[in-house]
Formats: C-alpha cells, sequence, structure tokens
C-alpha cells in the first residue's frame, strides 16, 4: 500500500508540473475582445457610429485627392566682381574706360508644397509661390506614383498655378461656391507640411473652423483678396492645399501663415492661417484655359500717395483719407481719362480707398483690357473718372 500511495503522489506532482509548464505567459493588460459582452458589443456599436461623422466623411472624399509636390527651380542672381571697385574711381574710368559688366550665376533651389486634383484627367491646383516658376515639377499621389506635371498656366498676383499630369480615371475634387461660406464652420486643411507626405504618399489632416473671411492684404507683390482665415493648422508645405467644408467640398486654397513660430525647415502653425477663396481660384483657371495666360501688362499712367494729416494740411484738405495723385504721364491712360495731379482718390471699382494698399489691392488685380472707374474728390466735388487699361506698360513704367 505504501508502495502504492508513493506511486499516486509522484504521478500528482508529475500531472502538476506539466499542468503548470503549459500555461500561458502572463498579460499585464486586456483585450477588448476578451470582455465584451452582447450589451457591450451593443454600447461600442453606438459609440462607433459616433465617431463616423460629416469630418471624417469628409476626410474619406477629401484625402485620394491630394498630392505632393516637388519642384526644382533655377534661379539667378547678380554679383559684383571685387575689381569693380576700382572702377568706381572717376581716375580709373577715365584710363580705363567703364570696364564693368553684368555678371551673373544661376543655382537650383528646391521646395515643395501641396496640391489637389480638379479633374479626372489630371488638373491640379496649386500656389504659383509653389510651383509657378519651377523649371521641374513632380507630383506624388496618394498611391505613391509619381509624375512628372506641365505648368499650363499661373498668375503670380493672386498666387494661383493650373498643372497637368498625363493620368486618367483620377479621384478629384468637387469646388464649392465660397460666397456661402458660414463664419464658424467646421473646415479641414489637407496638405504636406513639412514634407510629411513623402513618408507614406498620405495627407495630413487638421480640423478647425472659418475664423473670419473678406481679408484683404498684399505680400512680395501679390495681392491676397477676400481671403478665409481658419484655425485649422497649416504649416510650411501646406501651401495649395485645399480648405474643404464638412461636405467634402473645395472652399479655398490654403496659402498663407501668420506664425511666430520658426524650425530649420519652415513656420509652423499658431492657428492663423489664410486660404484664397475658390470662386476667385476658378475664375482664374477659367483665363488660363481659354488664354493661356493673365495679362496684367498694362500702365495706368499715374502715380500716387496715401493721404495723411500733413499732406492733407498742405493740400488745404478737410480729409485725411484715401490717396492723391502725385502725378499724370502726357498721354497715359490716366490722363485720357482728364485725371490731375492733385485729385485725392476716394473710391476704385466701388471699393473704398483709405489708404495706399487699397487703391493697390484693385488697381494691381486688374488686367490689360479692364477698366477702373474712380471717385475722386477735385476743389471739393466729388466725380466719377473711368480709366481703360488698354495702354501697355513699358519695362521701366511703375503702375
Amino acid at each position: 500500500m505504501k508502495i502504492i500511495k508513493i506511486i499516486i503522489i509522484a504521478l500528482y506532482g508529475i500531472f502538476t508540473a506539466q499542468s503548470c509548464n503549459s500555461q500561458e505567459p502572463k498579460k499585464v493588460y486586456v483585450n477588448s475582445d476578451e470582455v465584451k459582452t452582447n450589451q457591450q458589443n451593443q454600447s461600442n456599436q453606438s459609440i462607433n457610429l459616433t465617431r463616423e461623422n460629416a469630418i471624417t466623411t469628409a476626410v474619406k472624399i477629401a484625402s485620394p485627392t491630394i498630392v505632393g509636390i516637388n519642384v526644382t527651380e533655377v534661379r539667378t542672381v547678380e554679383y559684383r566682381d571685387p575689381f569693380d571697385i576700382f572702377f568706381d574711381d572717376p581716375w580709373f574710368q577715365r584710363y580705363f574706360g567703364e570696364r564693368r559688366q553684368r555678371r551673373t550665376k544661376q543655382y537650383e533651389v528646391q521646395g515643395l508644397g501641396s496640391g489637389f486634383i480638379i479633374s479626372p484627367d489630371g488638373y491640379i491646383l496649386t500656389n504659383h509661390h509653389v510651383a509657378g516658376n519651377a523649371t521641374k515639377i513632380v507630383v506624388t499621389t496618394t498611391d505613391g506614383k509619381k509624375y512628372d506635371a506641365e505648368i499650363i498656366g499661373s498668375d503670380r498676383t493672386t498666387d494661383v498655378a493650373l498643372l497637368k499630369i498625363d493620368a486618367k480615371n483620377l479621384p478629384y475634387l468637387i469646388l464649392s461656391n465660397s460666397d456661402n461660406i458660414i463664419i464658424g464652420e467646421w473646415v479641414i486643411a489637407l496638405g504636406n507640411p513639412f514634407g510629411l507626405f513623402d513618408l507614406n504618399a498620405k495627407p495630413t489632416v487638421t480640423v478647425g473652423v472659418v475664423s473670419n473671411t473678406g481679408v484683404n492684404f498684399t505680400q512680395d507683390g501679390r495681392i491676397y483678396k477676400g481671403m478665409i482665415q481658419t484655425d485649422a493648422a497649416i504649416s510650411s508645405g501646406n501651401s495649395g492645399g485645399p480648405l474643404v467644408n464638412a461636405l467634402g467640398e473645395v472652399i479655398g486654397m490654403n496659402t498663407i501663415i501668420f506664425s511666430t513660430a520658426q524650425s530649420g525647415r519652415g513656420a509652423g502653425s499658431i492657428g492663423i492661417g489664410w486660404a484664397i477663396p475658390i470662386n476667385r481660384v476658378k475664375k482664374i483657371v477659367d483665363k488660363i484655359i481659354a488664354n493661356k495666360e493673365i495679362n496684367r501688362n498694362f500702365n495706368i499712367g499715374m502715380e500716387v500717395r496715401e493721404l495723411d494729416e500733413q499732406l492733407a494740411r498742405y493740400l488745404g484738405l478737410e480729409i485725411n483719407e484715401g490717396v492723391v495723385v502725385t502725378a499724370v504721364e502726357r498721354n497715359g491712360a490716366a490722363d485720357i481719362a482728364k485725371i490731375e495731379p492733385g485729385d485725392v482718390i476716394l473710391e476704385a471699382n466701388g471699393q473704398k480707398i483709405t489708404k495706399f494698399d487699397d487703391y493697390v489691392i484693385v488697381v494691381n488685380d486688374l488686367m490689360l483690357g479692364d477698366k477702373v472707374e474712380f471717385l475722386i474728390l477735385r476743389d471739393g466735388k466729388e466725380l466719377k473718372r473711368t480709366v481703360d487699361l488698354n495702354i501697355q506698360r513699358r519695362r521701366n513704367d511703375r503702375r
């Protein structure tokens, strides 16, 4: 009996050891599928439905249409020969003559930005400052394919460029009516900030609201009119990407940010960015398709200066807002329209002119062949004068 008991105890020990050795490794977490009950399943299903909303739906619509844009631009710079300093001396000029020559050199600059497809056959919108001066453009789509792109047309003034790639059956975005934007509505910015598109050929998505509309300003000689302000994060590289509404329709093109945050790779968002209204973009695209160019090479034939208190006192004026005509070119467009030096411009094409930038935003946004109607003040009387912008600007002319 003793032997039998010993054998039974030994076998029990063996089976117990095997049982211990066959246990799964210890886990320090719990998977969701291990605790789901019918009630939990119903609850999770309800939560999942709330995760799918208008924003996520719009992102699904827009994401496949976003492209990353890599550009190569050749820039030409002038430089001065260090020996030219000697030829500034009259003595050297007398005996050796004027020997200074214009010296230039060219160098390549690499850049990147964003864009979005607007037709199944490969038309793409982006900013002029992204691709307008490029000598080579490579577009990357969200399936990882790369295409050489052609510039169909661009406009520096409005900062719009239209590109084309050789492809078919592409996903594309619908362009909305930006006149119907509601301040406070949800908007989504998509693009290629800091070149992140290169990591996995997928756009970065940020969400915010329309903060303001109708913002006008100038920058680097460009005219930004009716701009849409948003707090959706826009950073370096986002330029040219779309700003879409909750329906997944484009309301603007992301273009400018106000930022105090700088890194080695560019500016980051602090919640103030602007997009060009898509209605303004559509007008440029229509003109590019029809004429292949935007011709702003006109000479208005006059010079103006912002009216301030000191100048107003000198001219004996009771107002100190507007711009004063300081010079008129003989037989120029303004002269033909009977505008005279000393006239104060109060309005241009119905827009109130209170400072010089107001004048620039209206006039420099026009094209050869357009008309501009001025409301002017002369000798205490308000007069209207219409200038036909049909005289081309010579190389050294100033508007």
